[in-house]
């Protein structure tokens, strides 16, 4: 523990001497503004370092990650607002107040189990929220603490959850799915009505169909996010081996006839 916190204290050095008056031009010159593009690349490295099994991949990204908030705290540092220590009081205090079933445990309390542990979370957030007394012209509800800067898929997967937190949900994964159905059928009349000027109804009942089907993930357990990004790399894998196999064969994909490429994305399928 205390060999992480005199690693902890050389990067906040680290990053002090990079923003110091004699230190590197580029540092010094950013804000928290022009870091925001960095967090969120850091953000996403991360997440393909887990996805890709490398230890020694995702330690590198976590490092990064650190240092961004560490970039962060240090210009807040400077106006005199809050420093990287205070920072980390406050989680540490916010994870101790919010998991009262493990620092304030008392003889005889029942185990939860990890929804029941997700439910006091919301209520204790909940709580902390109508204590802090903020003006009504900015009420904090259940879902207004879900950043809008997330991707939209993933927001709606953690609206979805906030929701449920308190009640709102469905009772089962089949009745999300029933949900969906009846979305593809309303998406499928504004298609075959052939509208082709105002697209905003279709647009609408596309994004109640992507709402529902972030629902479904999560009652499924599985993060819509990553599974995107999973289907996503899958598709680039095949769609390039796809195009390597006609330029093998000296042939361009713009040239091959969709029956072609077709038969070639099946051979690709079958072998991947």
């Amino acid at each position: 523990m205390s060999d992480a916190g005199k690693r902890f204290d050389r990067l906040v050095e680290i990053m002090r001497a990079l923003r110091a008056p004699d230190g590197c031009p580029w540092d010094r010159e950013q804000t928290q503004a022009s870091l925001r593009p960095f967090v969120l690349e850091e953000t996403y490295e991360v997440l393909e370092a887990i996805e890709s099994g490398s230890p020694a991949h995702l330690c590198e990204e976590l490092g990064d990650f650190l240092f961004e908030a560490v970039f962060l705290a240090q210009i807040s540092d400077e106006r005199g607002e809050f420093t990287i220590a205070d920072a980390i009081d406050a989680i540490c205090d916010k994870l101790v107040r919010r998991h009262p079933h493990v620092f304030a445990r008392e003889e005889g309390d029942p185990s939860l189990t990890s929804g029941q542990v997700i439910e006091k979370w919301e209520t204790l957030k909940a709580r902390e929220r109508a204590a802090a007394g903020l003006p009504a012209k900015k009420p904090h509800t259940t879902l207004s603490g879900v950043p809008k800067t997330l991707p939209s898929l993933l927001r709606a997967y953690e609206v979805s959850a906030r929701a449920a937190a308190v009640g709102f949900d469905w009772a089962k994964a089949s009745d999300v799915l029933d949900k969906i159905e009846e979305e593809v059928a309303e998406v499928r009349r504004e298609v075959e009505s052939g509208a082709t000027g105002d697209l905003s109804r279709a647009e609408e009942e596309m994004g109640d169909l992507l709402f529902a089907i972030a629902n479904l993930s999560r009652k499924l357990g599985i993060e819509p996010e990553a599974a995107l990004r999973r289907a996503n790399e899958k598709f680039t894998t095949r769609f390039d081996a796809m195009e390597g196999a006609f330029a093998a064969r000296g042939k361009l994909l713009s040239d091959a006839s969709l029956h072609e490429m077709e038969r070639e994305w099946q051979r690709v399928k079958a072998t991947s």
